[in-house]
């Protein structure tokens, strides 16, 4: 593997889990913490195991003919404080590029709030070149949903847009239908569909935001802040839908058409604020 890393130039990743740690190392780093007046917690010294055993790999993969700059480090550990930790303490004693990912995060709910914190943090403070969720699938399930995950955290902190955001807000006693909840779902889902062909087509497009709000209270300033939102009918307001795009009051919409309505109109805002703008020729004199 390091011949041919080193033949076609590409990176190696150099990965320690806290599973499969140097048995000498970790009973050398024990061994004399049992000796010091005031010794560290056990899992303190399996952090500093850690660290050491990435950088003494790194340091052998030199000698061995990696290039410095060929070396990715990757610090393993199933705990969100851990990893974070971990990668602090890297990040202060080397250069090398840092992949971080939770292994073993979990299932559901559980594996994407762990590992969306334990990156967050990082990510934050400037540490990380590259993430993974390592979420467990549901049965029969595929990892999309890993992928997806990572890409939230980045467009959550700001780092990279991958896909349209949509704002909806969570429900209150003012929206017991479930109606702007359905047409949430169906908007993002539509983003999502549309970007192999809008990316091809609207450069930018991924930094759209959308809103699509419950009621009247909260509804309109939220779509004033969006590039595009729409504020449904909640309990007690009449059965018309008000569009705002770029901050204003565009039209509002009325019937039963107004799921579709509103999709032809995202639709024509996408195709005008993200087309191409071709330049107009200039008259011969």
């Amino acid at each position: 593997m390091i011949e041919a890393a080193i033949e076609y130039q590409k990176p190696v990743r150099i990965g320690v889990n806290w599973g499969s740690l140097d048995g000498d190392l970790l009973t050398r780093l024990m061994d004399e913490n049992a000796l010091q007046a005031e010794p560290k917690d056990a899992r303190d010294v399996t952090m500093e195991a850690m660290v050491q055993s990435a950088l003494l790999s790194a340091e052998a993969a030199e000698r061995h003919g990696l290039r410095h700059d060929q070396i990715i480090l990757s610090a393993k550990v199933s705990t969100v404080q851990d990893l974070i930790d971990v990668n602090r303490s890297l990040a202060a004693r080397c250069d090398y590029p840092l992949h971080l990912g939770l292994t073993e995060a979990g299932l559901g709910a559980k594996g994407i709030v762990a590992t969306s914190a334990a990156l967050s943090i990082l990510l934050q403070e400037g540490i990380g070149d590259t993430i993974r969720a390592s979420l467990t699938p549901m049965p029969n399930g595929d990892r999309t949903e890993e992928v997806m995950v990572c890409q939230q955290v980045l467009q959550s902190l700001g780092l990279r847009s991958f896909t349209p955001q949509v704002a909806a807000c969570p429900g209150c006693g003012r929206t017991t239908s479930t109606f702007f909840q359905e047409m949430a779902d169906d908007i993002q889902r539509y983003l999502r569909e549309q970007m192999p062909v809008w990316r091809e087509q609207y450069k930018g497009v991924e930094e759209l935001k959308v809103a699509v709000m419950g009621c009247v209270v909260n509804g309109p300033g939220e779509s004033k802040h969006a590039d595009i939102g729409i504020s449904l009918p909640g309990t007690f307001e009449e059965p018309k839908a008000p569009i705002y795009m770029d901050g204003k009051l565009l039209r509002t919409l009325k019937g039963d058409g107004i799921v579709p309505e509103f999709i032809d109109i995202l639709n024509d805002y996408v195709a005008r604020r993200y087309g191409v703008k071709t330049e107009e020729p200039v008259a011969a004199e």
